[in-house]
Formats: C-alpha cells, sequence, structure tokens
C-alpha cells in the first residue's frame, strides 16, 4: 500500500520512470545482438593436422590417436575426446567441463602439441587449434565465378585479398576458398630425363633447397659509407627456376629445366566447386559466437559492392545461401505475432471492462513492461533471438494480468460509490497480497532451469529470464503507473456513475447471465462433489493414455527452404569422374523441382582443405564425395515433398552410388553440434571387424523402421590401395634406405610442400606462393608408371663431376613389390577408440519415436555380444532426451517450489494443496490440445507448460484468497461453501480476464501462419490448451477442493488473532505489574 500512495503523491515520479524505461529500452534493442539461439557456450577446441599423402591408418595410429592419448592424460577438464582421420588430415574435437577456461585450455593443448611433434612422422607441421562454438555455423556463401578469369585466378584472389578484406568486419571469420585451383610454382618433374641424367626427385628437391633461399648478407663498410649488401638469392621470376643448377653429368651442368618444367600453375586440384552447373569459387562467411547473424551478413552485403569495384575486371561476386533470412523472418514473425498479441488482449479488456480509458490504462502496462524486460536483458548480456523473443510473446498474455486484476478491483470499487482516491486505494489494497503471490509463482516456476545442463541450459535460461524480467516489471507497473493513469484518467470522468452503455452494456448484462449461470453450474458441482471429482479423476486417467500417444522432438522443424544432399560415387572414384556424374545429378534435380522454383544450385566435390574442415563440417572424405546444396525460392511447395521425389527417384538413376540429405537449415546445424544427422548410432569394439559386421546387421533393421530414412555408414571401409612392399635387403644391398623410398614417393606423388617447403615472391602482388616437386599427375597412367619412380642411392646425391652412369639410378621396381588392397577412408573416435557411425534423418514421424524403436533393435542385436561392444545412439536424441530428464525434473521441482512458497504466503499447508489442484488441469489441457493439433512434446511445448503451471496456480490464487478474505471479513461465520460460491462469482470477471487475455495472446503464436511460425507454434498451444482447461479446474475443481480441505477458517486468521490476543495478555500483565 505504502507503493500506491507514494505513486499517487508523487505522479511525476511514476511519469519519469516510465519515459525512462521507454528510452533505455528503445536503446537498448539497437545495440542488441540478433541471432536464432542464445550464444550455446559449450567449451570445445579443435585441433587440426595436416600431412598431405599420409595415409588414414598412419593419421590414425600415428598422429590423432598419441594425441588423444596425450591430451586425455595431461589437459585439465576434459569431458570427452571425438577425432576423425581421413588421408592427409586428422581432425580432433575436444570437449571440455563447463565452465572451463577456454584460453587456458588451448594454452595447454598448444603445449601439449610440441612433445607430440617429437612423435609424429618427420615433416609433420604443428597443428591450427581453434576454439569451436555450436553457433560458428556458415550463415552466408560469397560466391566467387567469372566467363573471363581462371579457377586459378578468381581461387588466388578470393584467399589473399577477399579474406582480407571481409576480415576487417566485426564478428565476421571465414576460412580458405572452397573449389577452385590453389596458385602454386609446379616444378613438373620427368621421371624418364631425370633416370637419365643419373638424378632423383630427392635431388631436385635437395637442389631448390640450396638455391632458392632467403639469407641475409649483412652491411659492408667500404670508405665513408655503409651499404646494406644483398644477394640474388631467390630467382625474381617463375622462368628462372629453370635455370637452377641440379648437379653434373657426364661432365656437363644439369638445371631444372633439363629434368623437366617450372611453371606458374596450381596444386592438385582435391576440391571443385560449382554454381548452376558452372566451376567457381565460394567463402563461407561464419560468424563469431557473440556476434549478430543480422549484423555479420548486412555488413558482408554493405562490403559487396566496395569488394566488386576493386575486384578484376570480369569476377563476379554474389551472397549466396542467406541464412539470416530465415533469421530475419523467424524475428520479425514474433514481433508480428506481438503485436496482434497486444491488439486483441486490448479488445478483450476494452469488452470487459466497457471502457476506453481503463483500456488504456491496462494496455500502457504492455510496452512498458516489455521495455523494462528488455533492458534488464540488455544489462545481463542477453541477444534476441528466438527463445527471448517467445519468452516476450508469452509474457505478453501474463503482463496485462496484474493490471486487469488491479483496474478491474478499483472499477468494483468505483461501482460500489467509493471516491477515487479511495477506490484507488482499496481496490489495490485488496489485491495486492493475491497478485504478489500469484506474481512470485509464475516467476518461481522457471527457477528450475538454472539447474539444466548442455545445450538445455543454453537454450532456457533466457527464456525464463526474459518472462521473469517482464513478470516483475508488469508487478510493479501494476503499484506504481496503473493507479497514476487511473487517477489521472478517471477523475470526473464519471466512470463510476451507472452502469455501461451501448454495447458494452449489452455485453455486461450478458456475462451477468453468463456469471449466473456459472453460479448454478457451480452450486451443482458442490452438490455432487464426488461425481464432480470422479469425472475429473477419470479424465486425468485417460489424458495419461493419451500422453503415451505423443511424439518427440528436440525442436519444432521449420521448412526454409534449403536442402542438402550428399552424394557418394563408387569408392575410389576419380574427381573429374566424380564432377560428371554430380552434374548429372543436378541435371535431374532440376527434373524434379520446378525452375519457377528453384533458386540456387551449389556443389563441392572432393575433400576441402584441412582448415576449412576444421570450420565448415563435411561427409567429404575423398574424391567420390559431394555436397549438393540446393535453395528454393521463397514461394515453394513443401520442401519435404521434393526430398522424397529425390529419394524416391535418384537411386534407380546411379546405381552403385549412395544419397542421404544432412541438415541444411541454421536450427539443425546448431541442435545438431557438427553431425549431419539427427539420429547418429556409435558401434565400438575392439575388434574393429566385429563392428562392421555389427553395423551391417544394424543397418539392415534400420531400414525396415518405420519414420527411419537415408540411413548409411559414415565411414568408407571398402577404399581402393596400393600396397608397396620394400625388400629392405635387396634395397640394403643398393646403398637403398626405406627413408630413400619413401621421399622419393612422397615427393613425386604429393608434392615437397611439407617434407620441404620453398617458396616464390611474386613482385606483382607481394604473396609468397609455394613451390612444388613433384610428378605431374598425367604422366602415372599405370602401375608400371608408378614402380618407374626413380630412387636414391648414395651415389646418386654426391655432388663429384666425374660422369655417373644412369643404370647408377635404381627404380622402384628394382627395391619392391606391390599388389592391390582395399583400405579405411576415415576412421573416427570416441573417447580414444575407434567407432563406426550409422547416420539417420527422420521422415513421416517423431525423432523419440524413431529412436526408441531403433533402441529396440540393438538392445536385440546387442544379445550375447562381448562387454567390451558398446552400441548408443548420440546425436540430436542423445540430447533431447538428456534435455527432456532435466525438464522433467525441473517440472516437479517448480510443482514443490510453488507449493512451498504459498505455505510461506499462507502460513497453511491445506491452502497450496487447494490452490495447487488446478495444475492437474492444466496439463491435462496441454496433452489434448499437443494431440488435437498434432505436435510433439519438445523444448517449446515443455516450456509452456512449464509456464501452464505458474498461471493456473496465479488464477486459483484469486478464488482461495479472496474466499479466505470473505470469511475473515464475517468474523468466522461464513461458512466454507457460501465462501467459495462467493468468491468464485465475484472473482469470475478477473480469472477469466486474465486466462482469456493469455489464451487470445497466444493465438497468433499458436497458429504458427508466418514465416518460421512453426518454431514458436507449440508454446502456444501447450499455453493455450493447458489454460482453457486449468480454468475450468480454477472455477470448479479448486471450489469442490475448497470446501473438501477448508472446512475450518483460515489458518492465517487464526494465528495473527492469537498472535493479537497474546500481546495483549502480555502487555496487560506488564501494566498490572508495573501498578
Amino acid at each position: 500500500m505504502n507503493l500506491v500512495r507514494l505513486a499517487l503523491r508523487r505522479p511525476y515520479t511514476s511519469a519519469i520512470a516510465a519515459m525512462l524505461v521507454l528510452l533505455l529500452g528503445g536503446l537498448s534493442i539497437t545495440r542488441m545482438i540478433v541471432d536464432i539461439f542464445p550464444v550455446i557456450d559449450i567449451p570445445v577446441v579443435l585441433v587440426v593436422w595436416n600431412y598431405n599423402g599420409l595415409t588414414t591408418e598412419d593419421m590414425e595410429r600415428r598422429v590423432v590417436f598419441i594425441s588423444e592419448r596425450a591430451y586425455s592424460t595431461t589437459v585439465n577438464g576434459i569431458s570427452r575426446i571425438e577425432s576423425q582421420s581421413i588421408p592427409g588430415i586428422g581432425i580432433l574435437k575436444v570437449y571440455f567441463q563447463p565452465g572451463t577456461e577456454i584460453g587456458g585450455a588451448i594454452a595447454q593443448i598448444a603445449a601439449v602439441n610440441n612433445t607430440i611433434l617429437r612423435n609424429a612422422p618427420p615433416g609433420m607441421q604443428p597443428p591450427a587449434v581453434i576454439q569451436f562454438n555450436a553457433s560458428n555455423v556458415p550463415v552466408v556463401q560469397m560466391t566467387l565465378s567469372s566467363n573471363t578469369l581462371s579457377e586459378q585466378q578468381i581461387f588466388d584472389y578470393s584467399l589473399n585479398f577477399i579474406r582480407v578484406r571481409l576480415f576487417t568486419i566485426p564478428g565476421l571469420s571465414t576460412p580458405g576458398p572452397f573449389g577452385g585451383k590453389q596458385r602454386q610454382i609446379n616444378v613438373d618433374v620427368d621421371p624418364g630425363l631425370l633416370a637419365s641424367k643419373g638424378f632423383s626427385l630427392t635431388d631436385v628437391v635437395n637442389a631448390l633447397q640450396t638455391s632458392n633461399v632467403i639469407v641475409p648478407a649483412g652491411t659492408a663498410r667500404i670508405g665513408e659509407r655503409e651499404y646494406n649488401v644483398q644477394l640474388n638469392s631467390s630467382p625474381s621470376t617463375v622462368d628462372r627456376f629453370n635455370a637452377l643448377p641440379l648437379g653434373v653429368f657426364n661432365g656437363a651442368p644439369v638445371t631444372i629445366g633439363d629434368v623437366g618444367h617450372v611453371s606458374d600453375s596450381f596444386a592438385t586440384q582435391s576440391s571443385i566447386v560449382h554454381v548452376n552447373g558452372k566451376r567457381a569459387v565460394y567463402l563461407a562467411i561464419l560468424k563469431h559466437a557473440d556476434a549478430s547473424t543480422l549484423a555479420v551478413v548486412d555488413a558482408a552485403r554493405d562490403a559487396l559492392p566496395e569488394i566488386q569495384a576493386a575486384a578484376p575486371s570480369g569476377l563476379d561476386l554474389k551472397l549466396d545461401f542467406d541464412q539470416s533470412v530465415f533469421v530475419r523472418a523467424a524475428v520479425e514473425n514474433v514481433v508480428h505475432e506481438a503485436i496482434i498479441s497486444s491488439i486483441l488482449v486490448s479488445v478483450l479488456i476494452l469488452v470487459f471492462l466497457g471502457s476506453w480509458r481503463n483500456t488504456v490504462i491496462v494496455s500502457a502496462s504492455i510496452p512498458l513492461s516489455v521495455f523494462a524486460g528488455i533492458l534488464a536483458l540488455f544489462l545481463t548480456g542477453n541477444s534476441i533471438n528466438l527463445m527471448t523473443l517467445g519468452g516476450l510473446a508469452l509474457a505478453i498474455g501474463l503482463l496485462v494480468d496484474n493490471a486487469t486484476v488491479t483496474i478491474e478491483n478499483i472499477h468494483r470499487n468505483l461501482t460500489l460509490g467509493k471516491p477515487l482516491t479511495i477506490a484507488i486505494l482499496d481496490g489495490a489494497g485488496e489485491v495486492i497480497q493475491p497478485l504478489t503471490v500469484a506474481t512470485l509463482a509464475i516467476c518461481i516456476v522457471f527457477f528450475p532451469v538454472v539447474l539444466l545442463f548442455g545445450v538445455a541450459r543454453f537454450l532456457f535460461i533466457p527464456l525464463a529470464a526474459t518472462v521473469v524480467f517482464c513478470m516483475l516489471a508488469s508487478y510493479a507497473m501494476s503499484f506504481t503507473v496503473v493507479p497514476t493513469f487511473a487517477r489521472l484518467l478517471l477523475a470526473g470522468a464519471g466512470e463510476h456513475h451507472g452502469p455501461p452503455r451501448g454495447i458494452f452494456g449489452l455485453f455486461d448484462r450478458g456475462f451477468d447471465r453468463f456469471r449466473s449461470g456459472y453460479e448454478r453450474v457451480l452450486i451443482g458441482g458442490l452438490r455432487h462433489r464426488g461425481f464432480t471429482l470422479l469425472c475429473f479423476v477419470g479424465l486425468l486417467l485417460v489424458t495419461g493414455l493419451a500422453a503415451r500417444s505423443l511424439g518427440m522432438d528436440f525442436f519444432p522443424s521449420a521448412d526454409v527452404g534449403l536442402i542438402k544432399l550428399h552424394y557418394r560415387a563408387p569408392a575410389g572414384t576419380r574427381i573429374e569422374d566424380t564432377e560428371k556424374l554430380v552434374l548429372r545429378v543436378e541435371d535431374t534435380i532440376r527434373k524434379i523441382i520446378p525452375a519457377n522454383e528453384l533458386d540456387t544450385v551449389n556443389d563441392t566435390v572432393g575433400v576441402p582443405s584441412s582448415f576449412n574442415l576444421a570450420f565448415v563440417p563435411s561427409d567429404n572424405v575423398g574424391d567420390m564425395d559431394a555436397e549438393i546444396l540446393i535453395s528454393l525460392k521463397h514461394e515453394h511447395h513443401p520442401t519435404i515433398d521434393y526430398m522424397r521425389s529425390m529419394r524416391r527417384d535418384l537411386p534407380g538413376q546411379f546405381p552403385g552410388s549412395l544419397f542421404y540429405f544432412q541438415t541444411a537449415d541454421i536450427v539443425s546445424q546448431v541442435l545438431n553440434f557438427g553431425l549431419p544427422a539427427p539420429i547418429d548410432v556409435q558401434i565400438q569394439d575392439v575388434n574393429f571387424e566385429r563392428s562392421s559386421a555389427l553395423a551391417q546387421r544394424l543397418l539392415a533393421r534400420m531400414r525396415t523402421i518405420p519414420g527411419v530414412a537415408d540411413p548409411h555408414i559414415v565411414q568408407v571401409l571398402n577404399y581402393p590401395a596400393l600396397q608397396i612392399d620394400v625388400d629392405r635387403l635387396r634395397a640394403a644391398k643398393l646403398r637403398i634406405s626405406q627413408r630413400d623410398v619413401a621421399s622419393n614417393m612422397l615427393t613425386s606423388l604429393s608434392s615437397s610442400v611439407l617434407v620441404a617447403p620453398n617458396f616464390f615472391l611474386n613482385p606483382q602482388n607481394n604473396v609468397n606462393y609455394s613451390v612444388a616437386v613433384q610428378t605431374p599427375i598425367e604422366q602415372i597412367h599405370s602401375i608400371d608408371d608408378l614402380m618407374n619412380t626413380p630412387v636414391s642411392t648414395p651415389d646418386t646425391v654426391t655432388t663429384d663431376t666425374e660422369a655417373r652412369p644412369a643404370a647408377k639410378v635404381m627404380r622402384l621396381n628394382d627395391v619392391a613389390s606391390v599388389y592391390p588392397r582395399s583400405s579405411l577412408e576415415s576412421v573416427n573416435h570416441y573417447t580414444v577408440q575407434r567407432e563406426l557411425d550409422i547416420a539417420a534423418n527422420v521422415d513421416g514421424r517423431d525423432l523419440g519415436g524413431t529412436a526408441a524403436e531403433i533402441q529396440s533393435a540393438i538392445n536385440d542385436i546387442s544379445k550375447g555380444l562381448p562387454i567390451t561392444t558398446h552400441i548408443d545412439i548420440r546425436g540430436q536424441n542423445e540430447v533431447m532426451m538428456a534435455s527432456f530428464r532435466s525438464l522433467a525434473i525441473g517440472m516437479i521441482l517448480a510443482v514443490i517450489l510453488v507449493y512451498a512458497l504459498l505455505v510461506i504466503l499462507f502460513q497453511s499447508w491445506v491452502d497450496p494443496l487447494i490452490i495447487m489442484m488446478a495444475v492437474p488441469g492444466g496439463l491435462i489441457g496441454i496433452i489434448w490440445m499437443l494431440a488435437l493439433t498434432g505436435t510433439t512434446i519438445n523444448v517449446e511445448s515443455l516450456m509452456g507448460s512449464i509456464m501452464t503451471i505458474g498461471i493456473s496456480v496465479s488464477n486459483s490464487i484469486l478464488v482461495v484468497s479472496f474466499a479466505n478474505e470473505l470469511r475473515a471479513r464475517s468474523g468466522g461465520t461464513l461458512g466454507a461453501l457460501e465462501a467459495v460460491i462467493q468468491s468464485g462469482t465475484i472473482r469470475l470477471r478477473p480469472v477469466l480476464m486474465t486466462a482469456l487475455a493469455m489464451i487470445i495472446g497466444m493465438v497468433p503464436m499458436a497458429l504458427g501462419l508466418g514465416d518460421a511460425g512453426e518454431q514458436n507454434a507449440p508454446l502456444g498451444r501447450a499455453v493455450i490448451g493447458g489454460l482453457i482447461v486449468a480454468t475450468f479446474a480454477t472455477l470448479l475443481i479448486v471450489p469442490v477442493f475448497y470446501t473438501l480441505l477448508r472446512r475450518k477458517p483460515p489458518s492465517l486468521h487464526m494465528l495473527d488473532a492469537r498472535f493479537a490476543a497474546e500481546s495483549a495478555g502480555q502487555a496487560g500483565s506488564g501494566d498490572a505489574a508495573h501498578a
């Protein structure tokens, strides 16, 4: 009451406070990050090893496995380690315990890497150590294409110039270009000429290392001056590399140009990109975890004209696959829903109160509370995202509750003939206690979210904080701004003279008839309490059975018009052949999707660079792999229909190939945390052959399970390989070591870039380019060509000037034999143990039901297996089940906390129990609404369920507290039956107003009509269904329990009376003693 009196006495203070809230809240909106999700700050570090030419098995056993053991035994706070090994690349993903200081973790890993290098294969370079975040997903692609420039020129310009410009944009990062040809100075050696001159590839590498060096000469003091002495240590043009001396043969000097050719060319292409069927290059633009998707994409778009203007003539730049379109649509959709909700709620209040002045007073609390909540979010470091916006939309219906109850009670006191000021004080005073309890009840139901862990914690805490901030602001507004505005707008307005007139009078008379009807129903329900409770319990049991039919998903899906199709040709297919197949696949796709709905088709054939793989996870592990990304125009048929058509048609047209879809939208990519599919079955066994057999058996079972789509084994287990066995004794007789053979083979097939780095500085752009010694790939057509590779001998590496016959140079077939075999193209580890993955999508069924049936199949297959064999379902399903378990515990804890709060405030065990009887009604409504609308149980519907608990309790508080108040005023003469009937009929209007305000406010969200509206629709549906039945329970079931459990007067008033009597008695005794 003191707060209300202060607000009435200091109206200008309330006005200034309201203005400051609007001003600071508006400024906060302009400064907050806008994204799809809150920052999911799970500490993860990526370690990327790179050694071109190293086989998968050697990368796994000699680099990755050593790294995993070293990290797990020396780095603090590790939760688990996942890794992938493919030819030449090893990627480790190190997960840390929550709260780990990521900077210290990176420093520890970097220090351990120095030790690992001493045990790694010779020539291995230090790895890249990168902080990883679930939010680090591509938000847009910058595509570069040209009709006049070569792929080499496009790649070079994007790598060395465009990336440098993009890095100046705050919050933006981009790895290397995808596709194209990387500029490189190639020393293409002819093996025949090389052998005829008595040299090997090692000699060429050594010649480069000794002739192309950057070593300072120093200064010379001659006469009165000091000169900088400069040497021609490095050739100034590419052609001059041909003149570098290699050695002497038959007394004549031999240059590099005599055994090969040096050209300004490109490295062997391992990745090809097409944009709409045409070769191109693209840059994947990522945002930092603490950056706004909209801000990053908008900044990149704003920089595009400047970059285009400075680009070489003929280079076309374009932004494709813009994820900010979805983010912007989702944000705008929630904002539109909130505006519509506010309008509908205001109309509802106008109808119920019959006064535009009362409506203005209540409606003014909506923007004030919202802006106050946004200001609090900004001060606490939160962003604008689907979760916080969902919290705001959820809170709008609640924001008017406190103001509605307050103004309705002021209105009721005015109709009793009280003066305005007295009516305001009495009206606010009568509801301040129940509103305090109701507000705290709604706030406290969200307390358990602080106990969540993992992804669920980062998703739900911002939503809960939004609702709590707005509710506390609404409570403050109800006893400051509402009384002030009431005194201002209702003064002399004649609001309390006579009944409403016109349409409002018609509604009022209709409501009176409805109230009378409700009173009769209530009296009938109280007379037949047993039958009423029996029906309620029966409905509860039936609802429990219906709940078992509800499906489970982690997060609602939305049709964003993006498709990501993975194509895998038969193992070992060359990249140029895979390219041709992919173009044919794209032609088929264009026949499936009409041209007026198809926007862009991009593909990536082959393996991206190790750095790109670290930032942008991909299933491309060999030249036979390709990812096809399809973007549909805004007006298109359901994306899932086209996916089903492709799933049906493509395998038949491309026999022997594998097709499966991967997650394409930003929501699924974030929630999958880098995994390509929502279901990932991992098989671990010390016997890898047994794991492979189990994987094939389980894959066959999964193909028969309804809802399972695109099941496949992720790893390639049958990649063709050539095993070269060196006869060490014979090689030793020929004075050839294993190292000689390995060095020459590595240089011939994979170039000398890593083992002997050498560079050419281009004076035109000041960029260093690698100089690579290699055998041109087109010169090795057969196994015979491979076996004719020259290998070094001690004679051939000498530098004397004596003639050395060509026969002295030994070829590979002189010391080795070769035979074909199959090998692993990719190997994955989970917790330092090999594992096989079966990935699968879900189509036409919920994730939880599909995963449950897969688990049943796993249980059947696992019978009789050794204890060392583990088969687990991971991926999004694992995160979903962990989150649901946490939320279930949270909901139970929320009920307990609300009950405890009510006990404290009511000083009674019985009254809180009566009030809580509305909660089962809310659960009944939620389950039936989800069942009738075909909505699954997911994080959004669960958050709506938690909210329903608080709302149902808050309405019940109004009925129970007012019944207690009526009995207290009567001095105990009013019985429970009469009190609850009067309380129900008198509080019918505010209860219905608050419930209908929330229900109507949720209707736009529940319909999910706008872009990305499917994301928040389950939340609105859960709240609507829960409130409909919870309101029924509040008005009928709660009164029944009140008459059963609250026969005696409320204990609070009895305690007050006893305390007053005891205090008076003590005072009297004190006075007598004093006398």
